[in-house]
């Protein structure tokens, strides 16, 4: 605790020298802060992109801010003639949870604290905050949270787990002058119900609870916070963004290969230009390190991308990034005019050895309406003289792909979206021979959740029953091969590639595809999330979860059960 009041202290002195920095007589007409990547606005809005309304929505790379959100939703309420009944009845929902962005006044909300308070918790017409205050300088919102929830388990691998936690944390946020966004969302909670075995298998099934150092070390507590200050101009040419927050890069509908959401938020600073048709980021930031579950004291990522939008039916993003180990800190890999590849080239030869740099390009097609159309390519290493060996050298090349499709209105139900991808990553790829350059974040991946060594089919359906009833429903096969082997006296002889965590000994042997421990899977994912009165979610999730482990002639089922009730005003 005595930790995150210390980052909460620095917060709030950064935000002050702004605030002192910006002083001045501006009127206010956009919001900075960010919309954080699980608000299911962004379902909406891809859904009306494929809908052609808002062509120009990118999916690619979000967050975005409330001010893009709320131009979006005008633009949808221009053309609301021509949707459905179940897509009128979430924009108008989103109406009023953005109206302060959308029409610059409170008249849609209603606040527990201030002049105008209320004492209606059930409001079901207006968006509830504890405080709400604007005028022509500034906007403030502050909002109480809080969550509880029962998880169980039964199964082979599992076990029989249960267990209760509940959290309760706060969200501030708001903009200056115009141009200078807050937010901050600190969570603190503890455990109910269960034991240490409990502990571990919510933590094992959560990033969130995963990367909690109290809930790991004491099996009681747990806390975790975003927050950031962030600069956007009014024409939103250019934004710099300084803090914690997740993102998510990369066109895939299932799963995303640059930047997923499988594991938790890092600290960076980030760059965002936009000019017409393209947009640029470069961010380079802070992750939590190991090497083999041994921490280590710096690791480091430094990445960029660039969107270009040809026509409303194709677009494209180009894609690098670089895991630095050992360094705190390092201006070479800091030049958002640069190739991060080159840079690194160009560093000592024994830190580009421990380096581990990526790129990729990704594509997305919409060739007709409501279907749209992706493809992904990462490239983790490639020698071109190598490309085609069959031997150890051929090791040098390590690629992952992913090819989908996203279909709107499927099966003729509107509020239904269908999508359908299939992914490869080949052994040893997004892994690194140091073990300290993973592409992880806290032993979790920073890009999909599937294995390397492996593929995966996955069908994934959103169903909107009604503007408060919503269902998600998550499909997955996965083939993969893992495994290590080592001799009397303890040293490592072979490695299929099978494990993020595990990058050393790629050259010990040819590298096939699938080779070692063959396992495969079949998870089926459910979570219903129902809003009965505006800002009150029960959220019921499910998960069984098969595997095969043919290298043992043997098969393991799980079930999982999640019960959670969130609070958000």
């Amino acid at each position: 605790m005595k930790k995150n009041y210390k980052s909460t202290k620095s917060f709030f002195s950064v935000l002050i020298f702004f605030f002192i920095l910006l002083a001045g007589s501006v009127s206010l007409n956009a919001q900075v802060e960010l919309v954080p990547v699980g608000n299911p606005i962004y379902d909406f809005l891809k859904r009306m992109q494929l809908e052609r309304i808002i062509p120009e929505y990118n999916s690619g790379n979000i967050p975005i801010s409330r001010a893009e959100v709320a131009d979006f939703l005008k633009i949808i309420k221009s053309q609301s003639s021509s949707l459905a009944a179940i897509d009128k009845n979430l924009l108008s929902d989103y109406y009023v949870e953005f109206g302060y962005d959308i029409n610059k006044s409170l008249s849609n909300s209603s606040s527990f604290i201030g002049k105008d308070r209320t004492n209606n918790i059930f409001d079901d017409k207006k968006q509830k905050y504890l405080f709400a205050f604007s005028d022509s300088t500034v906007s403030f919102f502050f909002d109480g949270r809080g969550f509880m929830t029962h998880r169980s388990s039964i199964g082979d691998s599992l076990g029989s787990n249960t267990i209760m936690l509940g959290g309760l944390g706060f969200r501030m946020r708001g903009t200056f002058f115009n141009s200078l966004g807050f937010y901050m969302n600190p969570t603190g909670g503890k455990r109910f119900l269960g034991n240490m075995k409990d502990v571990n298998f919510a933590r094992i099934t959560d990033p969130y609870f995963f990367a909690s150092n109290h809930l790991r070390d004491e099996g009681k507590t747990f806390d975790f916070f975003e927050g950031y200050l962030r600069y956007q101009t009014n024409t939103r040419w250019f934004a710099f963004t300084f803090g914690r927050e997740a993102i998510n890069q990369g066109f895939g509908y299932t799963d995303k290969m640059f930047f997923g959401s499988n594991t938790v938020p890092f600290d960076y600073v980030r760059l965002d230009l936009s000019y017409k048709i393209m947009k640029y980021s470069f961010l380079y930031g802070s992750l939590k390190g190991d090497s083999v579950g041994r921490d280590i004291n710096y690791k480091n990522i430094a990445t960029q991308r660039l969107d270009v939008q040809f026509s409303n039916k194709f677009r494209m993003g180009f894609w690098e990034a670089l895991i630095i180990p050992d360094y705190a800190f390092s201006l070479s890999y800091m030049n958002p005019l640069s190739f991060i590849f080159s840079a690194d080239l160009n560093s000592s030869d024994d830190q580009a050895f421990k380096n581990n740099t990526l790129f990729g390009v990704d594509f997305e097609v919409v060739p007709i309406k409501n279907l749209a159309v992706q493809g992904t390519l990462l490239v983790d290493d490639v020698n071109f003289a190598t490309l085609t060996k069959k031997d150890t050298s051929g090791n040098d090349n390590k690629f992952a792909y992913q090819i989908g499709l996203l279909w709107n209105n499927a099966f003729t139900l509107s509020g239904m979206s269908f999508a359908l991808e299939y992914m490869k990553i080949d052994p040893f790829t997004y892994a690194h021979r140091t073990n300290k350059s993973n592409y992880t974040n806290w032993m979790m991946p920073l890009g999909p959740s599937l294995p390397p060594n492996g593929d995966e089919i996955s069908a994934k359906i959103i169903y909107n029953f009604t503007n408060r009833l919503r269902l998600d429903m998550l499909y997955q096969h996965q083939r993969s091969g893992e495994g290590l082997e080592f001799d009397s006296l303890g040293n490592l002889i072979a490695n299929y590639g099978g494990y993020i965590n595990q990058g050393a000994g790629e050259y010990l042997h040819y590298n096939e595809f699938l080779g070692g421990k063959r396992i495969n899977r079949d998870i089926l994912t459910l979570n219903l999330r129902f809003e009965p009165i505006r800002q009150y979610f029960f959220e019921i999730k499910y998960q069984y979860k098969y595997q095969n482990l043919l290298y043992l002639n043997r098969k393991v089922k799980d079930h999982i059960f999640f019960l959670t009730f969130n609070l958000d005003f």
